[in-house]
């Protein structure tokens, strides 16, 4: 369990991300201890805090100071019923996220990380030739961010400044005065925006709703030439799916910072 502990005014205060112990304690084993000895636990992400830990009889935690901006792994509800106080981090890593989602922007149709790979590998390289791993230009290309919020917003000032085309869907029509600003392009329908991109961007919330949001069915509207990057949460695409359509040549690239099930990866993915 990588925690750190420490007392602060009376408070007991436990904060880190919980890994399963081998041969020992999963981690909602780890976490439904840590409800009952903390006053104040610090989650992240893929510690999930369910309404089973959080009714424990002996349960001694009065706030989850949830260390990240969305809060899907939390039961919120469960937590106010009991009078236990919830707090997020929201603005923080807006633009940390930014840059990330725009590293692999770049990253996949340049295909960084497989040049980086041929000259760390064992196998000698024997130099540059006018073919040989040519990527694919961004400049003029269409960018589709799904979740136009803060950070999409981030999202979309970077990629203007690559020369990409902005377009986005949201829940809400952004206000014209920001479309104009970020020279953006609405679509209501989600469906007929992602038919026409040639890069996606998932940067909204997880959410009951936006579960899944990228079904087989909608994965199967991009262009073979398209990439897909999520830095969102990896709920929101149907992994298999995706893998499915990679491995088929079906879509150009994936760069995920995000996977359905956490800490876990896909295998097939590191293929």
């Amino acid at each position: 369990m990588q925690t750190s502990q420490f007392v602060e005014n009376g408070l007991h205060v436990q904060v880190g991300h919980l890994r399963a112990r081998v041969g020992g304690e999963s981690i909602s084993m780890q976490l439904a201890e840590a409800v009952r000895t903390a006053d104040i636990l610090v989650p992240t992400v893929t510690d999930e805090i369910t309404e089973e830990m959080l009714s424990q009889p002996d349960c001694k935690v009065r706030l989850i100071a949830h260390f990240g901006n969305g809060i899907d792994n939390l039961d919120v509800a469960a937590a106010h019923a009991r009078g236990i106080t919830v707090t997020n981090t929201p603005k923080v890593l807006t633009e940390d996220t930014a840059d990330m989602t725009m590293a692999l922007i770049l990253a996949v149709p340049r295909r960084l990380v497989e040049g980086a790979k041929v000259l760390t590998s064992e196998t000698e390289w024997t130099g540059w030739s006018p073919t040989w791993m040519l990527g694919k230009r961004i400049w003029g290309k269409r960018l589709g961010i799904v979740g136009m919020g803060r950070i999409g917003q981030a999202v979309a000032r970077r990629a203007r400044a690559f020369g990409l085309q902005i377009h986005y869907h949201n829940r809400r029509r952004l206000p014209s005065d920001i479309e104009d600003d970020l020279q953006a392009t609405y679509w209501e329908s989600l469906d007929q925006m992602l038919s026409r991109m040639d890069i996606i961007s998932i940067n909204c919330p997880h959410t009951p709703a936006t579960y899944h949001l990228m079904s087989a069915r909608r994965l199967k509207l991009l262009r073979p030439q398209a990439y897909v990057v999520n830095t969102a949460r990896g709920e929101v695409i149907d992994e298999n799916a995706l893998v499915r359509m990679l491995k088929a040549g079906e879509l150009a690239g994936a760069g995920l910072d995000v996977y359905e099930h956490e800490p876990q990866v896909n295998p097939k993915l590191l293929e």
